[in-house]
């Protein structure tokens, strides 16, 4: 198995895992993104995302796909934006690995936090982000507003 970092021509295992992930979370048809979209977003000028992937037989096995924010309280930060491990993989420490990957990139970029959630019935990843040293928070809640959310706001809530 090894590890490292993603390359255009793994978006194609990429999106199957991101896929297979939407599934393991209840939301098999939420995945909207391409291939294309992929390639697009992660490796052109400016990049919005970066991915370590596991290889084992030239097969894509796990991600770890992040992106930098900035807090105002603590400056650069990164935000795991998906920790997948195959189904068939679980249990092998490959998840640990890439959880490594990045915490090891915080470190070398200097970033003050990584930051992520994680669903509230997922207690075999609440525990092993737990015993890892992270805090899991019970206060704070997500708020999201997706498409149409947003279209909702611009056609009814803007005022002009």
């Amino acid at each position: 198995m090894k590890i490292r970092k993603g390359q255009k021509e793994d978006m194609a295992g990429v999106l199957e895992l991101i896929q297979e992930l939407a599934a393991f979370e209840k939301e098999p048809d939420a995945v909207l993104i391409t291939e294309e979209d992929l390639i697009r977003d992660g490796f052109g000028d400016n990049p919005l995302f970066y991915v370590f992937v596991a290889e084992k037989e030239n097969e894509i096995v796990g991600i770890a796909l992040y992106y930098y924010r900035y807090s105002t309280w603590k400056g650069k930060t990164i935000h795991l934006e998906d920790l997948v491990v195959k189904e068939s993989m679980r249990g092998t420490g490959l998840g640990y690995a890439l959880y490594s990957e990045v915490i090891k990139q915080a470190q070398k970029d200097k970033v003050r936090r990584i930051e992520w959630s994680v669903l509230d019935w997922n207690t075999t990843a609440i525990d092993f982000y737990e015993n890892s040293g992270a805090k899991v928070f019970d206060e704070w809640r997500v708020a999201q507003m997706d498409e149409e959310g947003i279209n909702y706001f611009i056609a009814n809530k803007l005022k002009n």
